[in-house]
Parts: C-alpha cells; structure tokens; sequence
C-alpha cells in the first residue's frame, strides 16, 4: 500500500515580498516609545527639539525622534579639591555633590550641556572653583572653627552656580577636611598648650579656694577664742566688781561702826581659846605676847 504524501503550502511570491516590507516598515515606522520612571523623552525633528514627554507611553510621527533624558539624582565626586585661606594657608577637601536636572529646563540642558541628564563634569568644575572662593574669606582658624558656617557658604554658592546649567542641588557632603602636616602640628601644640593653660588656671583657682576656705576657717577660730577670751574677761572682771562692791560695802560698814572690828577679833580670840590645850609656851620672847593675857586690852 503506498505511503500518503504530505506537500508544503506554497505562498505565491508577491505575498512574502509584501510581509517582509511590512515589518521593516514597522521597524522603521513604529510609533510607540517607552518613557521610563525618572526620565523625560525629548522630541527631537530633524535635530530640532520640539517637544518633551512625561514617563510613559509615547506615540510618536515616524519623521520624530524621541531620547530618554534622566532627570533623577546624580552624585558627582570631587577628591582633594584645593583652595587657600585668607591667610595663605593651602586647605583640602573632598565633596560628593548630589543634583538633579530641574524638570522644566530639560530641554534647555539637552541641547547645551548633557543628552543624558550627566552633569558630573560641570558639577566638578564649578565645585572647584566654588571652594576655592569660599575659602579665601576665611583665616585658617575661623575654617576650622566656622566649619558649618563654610559649608553652608559653599551650599549656597555651588546653587547659585550649577542653576546656570539647569541643575539643582540637593546636598553637599563634605568630607576630608584638612590643612598641612605642618600647620596641623601647629594646631595641635596650639591645644595642647591650651589645654595645660586651662588645666593650671584650674588648679590655680583649686588652691585658691582652699586657701580661701583655709583663711575663713582659721578667722572663724580665732572669733571664737576672741569670744570665749572676751567672755572669761567679762566674767573676770564681774567677779572683780563684786569682790570690790563687797569690800566697799565692808569698808563703809567698819567706818561707820568701828565696834564691829573689834566684835571680830574679839571672836578670833575666842576661836584661838576654844583650840588652846592649856599648856603655856616653854620659850617665850622678848615681846612675845602671852595667850589670852591681853584679851582685856
């Protein structure tokens, strides 16, 4: 039995002629175009922009030319850029300066300066040239004291500058800030002078104090021996005005009753006779008086 035969279409000529000018004609006439997230689509005819185009789905006339163009954040890095101080003290720093294209001045940019969004040469040059500025009004001290005040100056002044190219800043990082080996060493002995200076007048002030307190101290003690002495003297001399009142009031009495002397040694007399064992003196002297003889005198 014979096998069945199998025969492949034919297409006439003209039909696959036809097909192949259709999809190079799509190739080359396709009207859809894919703005991406982050990016503007400028239209260019004949080399002329004549139109940008948001993120998205495009359509455009085959004689149109559409180029993506980023408008999202870039970052441009400037190692060891140089600047001197106001007073020549050379000075480096390294920046990283992030920017971006500002939407409405995309067309302007592509057709002067970038045809992708790129900016990282003219960010660098300008950056240079902005530190270099900043620096020279400021003493080597104050660039180091003021360092966010020099940042801020910088900020603002690169701003200003890189707006010329249609970009703006959204921040500066500065880093790596440094002077000479030289002038470092100087800075630091500068310190640690300082340092010492204050750790002296610390000291200073500590002995001081304690001198001070030694001082208060001591004026308190001897107020307190002042007071006790005044107060013994005080005493004392209470003690003195007594006796003496005493003595006065005695001395008044036996000047104006004289019996009363006499009433006392009469009773002194009486005391010696009451002790007297009644034995007379073996020895007695010349004008020694006898006891008890002369009572009556």
């Amino acid at each position: 039995m014979p096998l069945p035969q199998f025969r492949l279409p034919t297409f006439p000529l003209g039909r696959i002629v036809l097909g192949v000018a259709v999809l190079v004609a799509l190739a080359l006439l396709w009207p859809f175009y894919k703005v991406p997230t982050g990016s503007r689509g400028v239209v260019t005819q004949f080399g002329k922009i004549v139109g940008i185009e948001g993120e998205g789905l495009a359509v455009l006339p085959p004689w149109q030319k559409l180029s993506n163009f980023s408008i999202r954040a870039e970052k441009a890095d400037i190692e060891n850029a140089e600047g001197s101080t106001s007073d020549t003290q050379p000075v480096k720093v390294s920046l990283t300066v992030r920017y971006s294209i500002a939407t409405d001045r995309v067309a302007e940019v592509f057709e002067k300066y970038s045809h992708d969004g790129n900016l990282s040469s003219y960010v660098q040059t300008a950056t240079q040239e902005i530190f270099k500025a900043v620096t020279a009004k400021y003493t080597a001290p104050d660039l180091i004291a003021q360092r966010a005040k020099v940042s801020a100056d910088i900020n603002a002044a690169l701003r200003d500058k890189l707006s010329l190219y249609g970009a703006q800043v959204i921040n500066i990082d500065m880093r790596n800030f440094a002077f000479s080996d030289s002038y470092m060493h100087a800075i630091n002995d500068k310190v640690t002078q300082e340092q010492l200076r204050l750790a002296a007048e610390n000291k200073l002030k500590t002995v001081e104090a304690e001198q001070k307190q030694k001082v208060v101290i001591a004026e308190a003690e001897a107020g307190a021996r002042k007071a006790e002495a005044d107060g013994q003297a005080y005493a004392n001399l209470s003690i003195a005005k007594a006796q003496a009142e005493a003595l006065r009031v005695q001395n008044a009495a036996l000047a104006q009753n004289k019996d009363v002397l006499e009433l006392r040694r009469i009773e002194v007399e009486k005391t010696k006779a009451e002790k007297w064992n009644g034995v007379l003196p073996a020895a007695i002297y010349a004008g020694a008086p006898i006891p008890f003889l002369n009572v009556g005198k």
